[in-house]
């Protein structure tokens, strides 16, 4: 057996050691554990049911919100720039599983220089040389860092594809809250218009009672008074409106103006808001999950930090034609080739391993931190929703039967008044008592459509 073919075996029998020993170089991720338990305030729910599995369209069944919902998810600008970061990532993963193959170079030149004398032989004292090559380079992945590399770039990959996710749940969301938003305010702003035509009718009465001698001028003025309290409160509402109104064109991807919409009291509500159990944010929730990807980015990354300790073998090779005369570039007894192989070990390079894995293991840490902040984070928002939910359900009860109440009150007293025996100011008392309450019941029905929009959004839903 020749001495170059020893030569080859014992290389490549030091790689196939340097391979087995690999092994402990990099580490397998596995998923951080989490005390989820009690991540929902006083809920210990058993059933796996959730509304976070309904589509959108079983939530928001209010014809104009679903088309507002549809075109913002065709042409929001926020969602658009998500869709291409996820192309971006998708570059980077496919030029991370291409650094597994070799490099190939097409070279072609030509080369003049000149001999010394003793060098010449007779050729003369200038030379030219043609050559065209072909040549290669392979970097054996022993110790796992191109492979890490890929896993880092797929979890960056999955990472941005939930962060996609994340835009299409909250911009539906956002949607749906800006839509109702506007249907509290058409009412209130129609309670506040009939308001202010019941004051119209009030200051009619004091001013027929003030000429039967029953009021003063004083009761007169004050009704008035309280009447343009009523009617200053309309520009703020339509300017609201409006705001309101250009805000929810802009998310859809479209110029400010006007949008079509239905009224509060036809906005229906799923039968049942199942929230599931905690361990299901941790697959519905895209914030979530994109956190938990970028720990495991970062954690691959760690990996690749602790490769470059290592040795890193090569080969290369290549294989051409060289000659001195262009007509025989081609010719057989032209071809030149080589085959090499290297390992270059680091042993002093300033410190750059060293920093290189303190730092991939600190953001490792930040990851994992910054994923047990979103899944708390998700666990707030769930048990905020369900809050406002019962809250705004008590509030409703309790503010219909002040409403009944203060209904009550300001006939009473109207009647009263009209015959003599009761004060005006009671009158206006009633009225503006009323009028807050109607404003707060409409703000107490929208804190409940809210609230089941955020418990739909906290949950998860709408990302798929």
């Amino acid at each position: 057996m020749s001495k170059r073919f020893l030569n080859y075996g014992l290389f490549f029998s030091l790689i196939s050691i340097a391979f087995l020993s690999s092994c402990g170089v990099t580490k397998e991720y596995s998923k951080p554990e989490m005390n989820i338990d009690s991540l929902y305030r006083d809920i210990q729910d058993t059933d796996t049911n959730s509304i976070a599995y309904l589509a959108w369209e079983d939530v928001f069944t209010d014809p104009m919100l679903q088309a507002l919902i549809k075109t913002g998810l065709a042409n929001n600008p926020d969602l658009e720039i998500a869709y291409l970061n996820i192309q971006q990532a998708e570059a980077y993963f496919n030029q991370s599983k291409a650094a597994f193959l070799p490099n190939l170079n097409l070279n072609a030149g030509i080369d003049e220089s000149r001999l010394p004398e003793a060098q010449r032989f007779g050729r003369g004292s200038n030379i030219t040389q043609y050559n065209i090559t072909v040549s290669s380079a392979w970097e054996a992945d022993i110790w796992g860092k191109l492979k890490s590399s890929k896993k880092a770039e797929l979890a960056n990959l999955l990472a941005t594809t939930e962060a996609a996710k994340a835009v299409k749940t909250r911009l539906i969301a956002t949607i749906a809250n800006y839509y109702y938003q506007l249907l509290a305010m058409d009412e209130q702003l129609a309670i506040t218009e009939k308001t202010i035509i019941n004051w119209n009718s009030t200051v009619e009465t004091m001013r027929a009672l003030k000429e039967a001698a029953t009021v003063t001028e004083a009761a007169v003025v004050q009704s008035e008074a309280q009447r343009y309290a009523a009617e200053v409160t309309i520009p703020d509402l339509k300017q609201a409106i409006r705001e309101t109104e250009n805000a929810l064109s802009i998310l859809i991807g479209s110029q400010p103006n006007a949008i079509d919409r239905g009224h509060l009291g036809q906005q229906l509500l799923p039968m049942s808001l199942n929230t599931g159990i905690p361990s299901q944010l941790l697959a519905n929730r895209p914030d979530v999950l994109q956190a938990e990807l970028q720990f495991r980015q970062q954690f691959e990354l760690a990996n690749m930090a602790r490769t470059y300790f290592y040795p890193s073998i090569s080969i290369t090779g290549s294989a051409g034609f060289n000659t001195t005369d262009i007509s025989n570039l081609l010719d057989p007894a032209s071809f030149v080739a080589s085959i090499g192989a290297g390992l270059a070990q680091p042993i002093f390079n300033k410190r750059l391993n060293k920093t290189r894995l303190e730092v991939a293991l600190l953001q490792q840490k930040t990851a994992l931190l910054n994923f047990k902040t979103a899944l708390l984070e998700a666990g707030r928002e769930v048990s905020d929703a369900l809050s406002l939910y019962e809250t705004a359900n008590q509030k409703i009860v309790v503010r219909q039967k002040q409403k009944d109440a203060l209904e009550k009150a300001v006939d009473y007293s109207q009647e009263l008044l009209e015959n003599g025996f009761a004060n005006y100011t009671e009158v206006i008392t009633a009225r503006q008592s009323l009028l807050q309450a109607e404003l707060g019941g409409v703000n107490d029905r929208l804190e409940r459509l809210i609230s089941v929009v955020n418990l739909y959004r906290s949950l998860g839903g709408g990302s798929k």
